[in-house]
């Protein structure tokens, strides 16, 4: 413990702290320091791929809507998109040219293929939103996790501290706050890193759940808008 001649401004600061902190505290700030670090590798590489993934759409849905034909758009995004939404079209497009060169489509039948076609895009859509719903999703569990996990373990830290603190207390049999000033220090320091590495997480984690909602709903529309087209086409032919 030191003395209370030691004691200085720059004993308190959050290098001097972590330095002289007991060994189970020091160990909570350094497993308290890596999730943020860890967190925060999430939330920049979410807030970017979400903002691509939202550009991106709103590039492709402007083709769609520009009135040129869907066969066209769907080639000029090339045989393997990286992006949801013209994978989701080319899907719906082999579809429905699957059924029209195996004469599903032809007359006489289309009243009894055409609800079939239209369920089995409707389901390939479906299977598309759901897995790129999941990929925009991933890493969010983790941002969880350190949002919740974080408090309850600098808390734990300050715990462990303060009954150093009190140890040292009773070792001593000096209750000078200027002995115990620095031991105390050390064990809320570990609380106010836990709440450091909590708060961006809980914030970032609300925030990019909303986003991948709202883009997962996106995607929706986009597919009922695709099923629109098809069953267009289909009343067409009759």
């Amino acid at each position: 413990m030191e003395a209370a001649a030691t004691i200085t401004p720059e004993s308190f600061s959050p290098i001097h702290l972590f330095l002289h902190a007991d060994w189970v505290v020091k160990g909570v700030l350094v497993g308290l320091i890596f999730a943020s670090l860890w967190s925060w590798a999430v939330i920049i590489d979410k807030a970017i791929r979400i903002t691509a993934l939202n550009r991106e759409a709103d590039r492709f849905e402007d083709q769609v809507g520009s009135g040129r034909p869907l066969e066209e758009v769907a080639a000029a995004a090339g045989e393997s998109p990286r992006h949801a939404l013209p994978r989701m079209l080319q899907a719906a497009l082999r579809e429905w040219r699957g059924a029209r060169d195996k004469g599903l489509l032809a007359e006489g039948r289309e009243d009894a293929q055409a609800a079939f076609l239209v369920q089995r895009i409707d389901r390939v859509l479906d299977s598309a939103v759901a897995r790129e719903s999941q990929r925009v999703e991933e890493g969010l569990g983790s941002l969880a996790i350190v949002a919740t996990a974080s408090p309850f373990i600098g808390l734990f830290g300050t715990v462990w501290g303060i009954m150093t603190a009190f140890q040292a207390i009773a070792i001593q049999k000096n209750t000078n706050l200027s002995v115990v000033a620095p031991s105390i220090a050390q064990a809320l320091f570990a609380t106010a890193v836990g709440l450091a590495a909590a708060i961006p997480a809980y914030i970032a984690y609300n925030k990019f759940s909303t986003d991948a909602g709202k883009y997962a709903a996106r995607l929706e529309g986009f597919a009922d808008d695709l099923v629109t087209a098809i069953q267009r086409r289909l009343a067409e032919r009759k």
